[in-house]
Order: structure tokens, then C-alpha cells, then sequence
């Protein structure tokens, strides 16, 4: 049965990098956009926080399930690349943790409090979506540069800190362009406008850098035939970027018309980032030193944990339907009473 779609270490490894490829981008755009609002709470008074933390209320923990599902395919599916990714990554890693503790703290403390308490929760809240932002940047940045540890690659991974940290602010900002009205809605605007070229100039920056790490992803980027294939991925970027900017200068409409589609837009932004970066370190999983096939666990273990995958990766999913339909609409004042 294994062997009805050819040979199981060639078939399940690439599943699972599939698999474990979805969950991270869903991850970074669901949980980038509420971590981006998190990030653009000290540039409004307390009633607006009010109002864009609510925003986020029904949905940020469940989006962070998405980065335990990825997590936790790479632990199980490639247990050796799992080792070298998180031994290198160790200390962004637990800043990243502690910084999600403090928001989800912090979460729950704001809206027991009143006053100065109230605003202390309030300025946690942002140093932990802050830290979060920043520490998935640096670890994207150590990872491209493949792991390394020189201050070449030190100095580029805190630039993509930055980097990512300005795209989630951006897309937490079309988020509430999407979820707001009237004063803070005209603000968000504004946001977006100008996190699109700070977005626009990470990006660049991180597309410049990753042709360069190896030959190999240089000949993948440049050479013929390998550049039909990836030229889509930057022209439909460009289109997305463009149409984001006309779009902009337009926000918002009359009657809250397009209201959803600079998220949209941002959304297919970060899908095609993700999309090249996937393309650029096919087939490895950690970066020019170990494949999805060297990694992987042993096939009849994938078989087994894939069972297991067809039925939590469908109630994931679901879930997050259940929830962004239930509560679609205008953000409306969050209370735990």
C-alpha cells in the first residue's frame, strides 16, 4: 500500500515538508497580523488599544497553534534536522517563548485591570509582541544565512529581524483597515502605506542576500531553464505590491467598500516570499547540509504519524474557519465579563 505512490522515502518526506511548509506559512501571516497590531499599539491612546487588541481577541491563540503543528512535525517527521535547527536557534528560540508568555499574560491581565495597572499590561502586551517579531526575523536570517555564526551573518540576521518585524506591522495594519472604523481606521491606513515599503525594502533586502549563500541557489535563481520558474513568483509580487499601493491611496472607501482587500493583498505578499524562499532551499531542510530525505524518520514511522496528521490537520483547520466566521465584522469591545 506504502508503495502505491512510489517509493515511501521519497513520497513521505516530501509530505511532511509539505505539511510542516503550510503550517509555518499559515502560522506567519495569521499570527504575523496580530502580533503586527501588538507592535503598532504604542502609536495610539488607551481606548484605541482597547479597540485594536479586541480586534485580535477571538483569534491570536489559535493562531499560534499553527507554530506548534510546525514545531511538532518537524520534531517527529525530521528529527535530526529538528536537533540542528533548535541547537543553533536556541536562544532566539527561548526569547521567543518568553516573549509570547508575556503576551498572553498580558492578554488576559489588560483586561482585568484598570488605570496604571492597565497600562503597565498595556506596554507588556507590545514588548512581547515586539520580542516576538524580532526574534522569528532573527532566527529567519540565521537560517537563510544556513545556520552560521559570523558577524557577516549575525549583522543580516538583525536586519531581517527588522525586516519581519516592519511586514507584520504592516500586514497587522490591513488587518485593521479590515476590522475598524472611523479615526483608528484612517490610521491604519496610514500605517500600511508606510509599512509597504518598509515590507517592500526587507523583502528586497532578504532576496538579494539569499542567491548569495550558495552556488547552488544562485544556479536556481539565474541560470536557464531554473529562472522560468521562479520569474512568476517576483512579477506577481510586483503586481500585488503595486495594486496594494493604488489601493491604498484610496482607503478607505464609502461604505467600507475593498475594506478587505489590502489584507488580502499582504496575505499573497507573504505567500510569495514564502513560496521562493521554499523554492531556493529545496530539498534541504537545514541549509546546504542536511535534505527532507536525510532527515526524515523512518517511512513506516511517517506512515504512522501521517494517520495521525489527516485527522488534527483537518480539525485545525476547521477550527479556524469556525472562528474568523463567527466573529467576521467590525472589532467590538472586548470583555472577559
Amino acid at each position: 500500500m506504502m508503495d502505491l505512490f512510489g517509493p515511501p522515502e521519497i513520497w513521505l518526506p516530501l509530505v511532511f515538508a509539505g505539511l510542516m511548509g503550510l503550517s509555518i506559512l499559515i502560522y506567519v501571516v495569521l499570527d504575523g497580523f496580530d502580533l503586527g497590531v501588538g507592535v503598532l499599539t504604542p502609536f495610539v491612546g488607551d481606548a484605541d488599544k482597547d479597540r485594536m487588541i479586541s480586534s485580535i481577541g477571538p483569534f491570536w491563540d489559535a493562531n499560534e497553534t499553527w507554530l506548534v503543528l510546525a514545531v511538532g512535525l518537524l520534531l517527529v517527521a525530521f528529527p535530526a534536522a529538528h536537533g540542528q535547527i533548535l541547537t543553533a536557534l536556541y536562544l532566539p528560540c527561548a526569547l521567543l517563548l518568553i516573549a509570547l508568555i508575556l503576551r498572553g499574560v498580558a492578554f488576559e491581565f489588560r483586561a482585568k485591570t484598570t488605570g496604571r495597572l492597565h497600562r503597565l499590561w498595556n506596554r507588556i502586551f507590545f514588548v512581547g509582541s515586539l520580542g516576538a517579531s524580532l526574534s522569528q526575523g532573527y532566527m529567519l536570517g540565521l537560517y537563510i544565512m544556513g545556520l552560521e555564526r559570523t558577524w557577516a551573518t549575525l549583522g543580516f540576521a538583525v536586519v531581517a529581524a527588522f525586516a519581519l518585524t516592519a511586514a507584520y506591522g504592516f500586514i497587522g495594519a490591513c488587518w485593521l483597515i479590515l476590522k475598524t472604523e472611523g479615526d483608528l481606521q484612517y490610521r491604519a491606513v496610514r500605517w500600511a502605506r508606510t509599512g509597504l515599503f518598509a515590507m517592500i525594502g526587507g523583502f528586497g533586502l532578504i532576496s538579494l542576500a539569499t542567491p548569495l549563500v550558495s552556488p547552488r541557489i544562485f544556479e536556481k535563481w539565474f541560470a536557464f531553464p531554473e529562472i522560468l520558474l521562479l520569474s512568476p513568483l517576483p512579477l506577481a509580487a510586483g503586481a500585488a505590491a503595486f495594486a496594494l499601493w493604488r489601493m491604498l491611496d484610496r482607503m478607505p472607501m464609502r461604505n467600507d467598500d475593498w475594506a478587505w482587500a489590502p489584507f488580502a493583498l499582504a496575505a499573497l505578499l507573504f505567500i510569495l516570499a514564502f513560496g521562493g524562499l521554499a523554492y531556493s532551499f529545496y530539498p534541504y531542510v537545514v541549509p546546504e547540509k542536511l535534505t527532507i530525505y536525510e532527515a526524515a524518520s523512518a517511512p513506516e514511522s511517517l506512515a504512522i504519524i501521517l494517520v495521525g496528521a489527516l485527522f488534527v490537520l483537518p480539525a485545525i483547520i476547521g477550527y479556524t474557519i469556525i472562528a474568523y466566521t463567527v466573529f467576521r465584522g467590525k472589532a467590538t469591545k472586548l470583555t472577559y465579563y
